[in-house]
């Protein structure tokens, strides 16, 4: 985003407390600075305090940098608290990152549940993403989970054939997972089948900037993008279960 900036990175420092607290004047000031000396950086969403004195968040979308009060520096990095350890920038995108799953329309995934589902996964997938077929087939080893899938097909034309193919199959969690796991391809549906949920499920996806497939949500709202290995996904099940 910033190749005509030179990178700095944000050295970890010993912090106290931590909070992020919306300020307006500096938030102005940060604005019209980097408005006139980067004519082409993007869209300024939000300008916070950080724990540290004279360092203030900027965050443009999902993306966080960090400025001097004034605007006269720029840096791009990540902010460490020594004393715990925290990735302060992590936890913070973390939270931007998260959806609350209970504004998802449950009607719009395919749900599929494994024991007795007591714990809560929801998947964003394309039909033809290798890592989300990996995924599927690990997937099917985890315990008490019930598992809501949107279709996402992002990769192509290809990609939004199969979907509708397997949303409009007489059973679609059997579809989708004969596909991911077996690679059985779904059978081809006549055109009277409403396939409107990919759209809706698209433009989720745009909302919570879903760029990859797979994308994970978990019941307290983490976000993780990417394939998580057995063992940590069902250690993130259960965290997450007893949080939700």
């Amino acid at each position: 985003m910033l190749s005509s900036l030179r990178r700095l990175p944000l050295l970890a420092l010993t912090l106290g407390v931590v909070f992020f607290q919306p300020v307006s004047a500096q938030e102005a000031v940060i604005k019209k600075t980097f408005a006139e000396r980067f004519p082409d950086f993007p869209k300024i969403d939000e300008v916070s305090k950080t724990p540290i004195p004279g360092l203030y968040e900027v965050r443009v979308g999902n993306n966080i940098f960090y400025s001097d009060e004034q605007g006269n520096y720029l840096i791009e990095g990540v902010l460490v608290d020594t004393k715990t350890r925290t990735n302060l920038t992590e936890a913070r995108l973390d939270k931007l990152n998260a959806i609350d799953l209970a504004t998802l329309p449950v009607k719009d995934a395919i749900v599929y549940k494994q024991g007795n589902g007591s714990r809560k996964l929801v998947v964003f997938a394309d039909p033809n993403c290798g890592y989300c077929k990996k995924f599927e087939r690990d997937l099917l080893q985890a315990k008490d989970v019930t598992i809501h899938t949107y279709l996402y097909p992002i990769l192509g034309p290809d990609s939004i054939e199969k979907s509708r193919n397997i949303w409009c199959a007489k059973d679609s969690a059997k579809a989708w997972r004969a596909w991911m796991t077996e690679n059985t391809a779904p059978a081809k549906v006549g055109g009277d089948c409403d396939a409107s949920v990919l759209q809706r499920n698209t433009e989720i996806g745009r909302k919570h900037r879903i760029n990859g497939t797979p994308a994970l949500f978990f019941e307290d709202g983490k976000r993780v993008p990417g394939v998580m290995p057995l063992d940590a996904l069902e250690r993130q099940l259960t965290a997450s279960s007893r949080k939700g």
